[in-house]
């Protein structure tokens, strides 16, 4: 089969142990990112599989229509960036394994990371003394703290273990079933939504993006928490309402955002306001950005093309393909 990796910045996939599955098959690998559709049109005109770096590349109908030989989408995790009812028209599969199992722990450490950086201004400590001067300003400790966690799934999960471990006051809002999984495990759930954008000193996000999720965290709820409070997004921008962060930040409330995700990705403009702002601690969508994640990630996007080429596929988020 000829198939199309994408996005593949450092050319990594090629020394990881899984490559190997696709021994045998015409493999194309792209190193930088276009989203212009004329352009990878000519690039996937021969394609047959597509493989995709999560949400890096946005496949909408203009360049589907225009792929004539694609019959399989292999990826991981949600899929608001692919056009779903068009693969399903077209007759194209995907398949996306949703990772029921295990959460990304390469995403809660780099969570935690921040979390520290931002607390304890790491980056500024550091480009301090680099400039030949000493401390810069005073952090705040996480022990006793309150430690909001939006959203209790697996990555949610472990961010309150971490929380635990430092011995910050853990304390959960999320869907009814989850605060109600969150009180079993022995947590704290807030009384309410408002209470609890009021009450964290640090406040974490880890909710999948839906359309239902999409900036469900609005100006009002970022205007209640505290000025001393850090508000961290490891999850996925939009689940913030447009412009609603940036406004908070300049506001004052929270204090400081520690951020991961961007509205539009890659973000290379140095004069965005995210970037702009000494209250804010970014780092370029690397949450999942480890050779350990890769390796689970890309064995299962592999797999999948396997169970493609053997007749059986698996994960298909379009099942309605396969029966016509």
């Amino acid at each position: 089969m000829k198939i199309t990796i994408l996005d593949d910045y450092f050319d990594t996939l090629r020394t990881l142990p899984c490559f190997a599955k696709l021994d045998g098959h015409d493999i194309t690998v792209w190193n930088d990112h276009v989203q212009d559709v004329e352009v990878l049109a000519g690039r996937l005109a021969e394609t047959e599989v597509l493989v995709l770096f999560r949400e890096r590349t946005k496949i909408r109908t203009p360049l589907l229509e225009q792929l004539p030989k694609l019959k399989l989408i292999s990826q991981r995790s949600v899929y608001p960036h692919i056009d779903v009812a068009t693969c399903t028209k077209l007759g194209i599969i995907l398949s996306s394994d949703q990772h029921a199992g295990t959460p990304s722990y390469a995403t809660a450490e780099l969570t935690w990371g921040l979390i520290l950086a931002a607390m304890r201004d790491i980056p500024g400590q550091m480009a301090s003394i680099r400039a030949g001067n000493w401390q810069k300003g005073v952090g705040g400790t996480l022990r006793g703290k309150t430690l909001g966690i939006y959203g209790y799934g697996r990555i949610g999960k472990e961010i309150a273990r971490y929380g635990q471990t430092f011995a910050m006051k853990v304390l959960i809002w999320a869907s009814e079933a989850s605060r109600l999984q969150a009180a079993a495990d022995g947590l704290d759930v807030a009384d309410s939504r408002a209470a609890f954008f009021a009450q964290c000193d640090v406040l974490s996000l880890h909710i999948r993006l839906y359309e239902a999720t999409r900036g469900m965290v609005r100006g009002e709820d970022l205007a209640r928490m505290k000025p001393t409070a850090l508000l961290v997004n490891t999850s996925r921008a939009p689940l913030i309402e447009p412009g609603a962060l940036v406004a908070a930040l300049r506001a004052g409330r929270p204090g400081m955002a520690a951020v991961d995700v961007y509205e539009d990705e890659p973000l290379r403009d140095s004069d965005h306001p995210l970037l702009a702002m000494d209250n804010v601690f970014p780092t370029p969508h690397i949450g999942y950005v480890t050779r350990e994640e890769y390796e689970l990630q890309f064995t299962e996007i592999f797999d999948q093309i396997i169970a493609y080429g053997n007749g059986r596929p698996s994960n298909v988020i379009n099942p309605e393909v396969l029966s016509a």
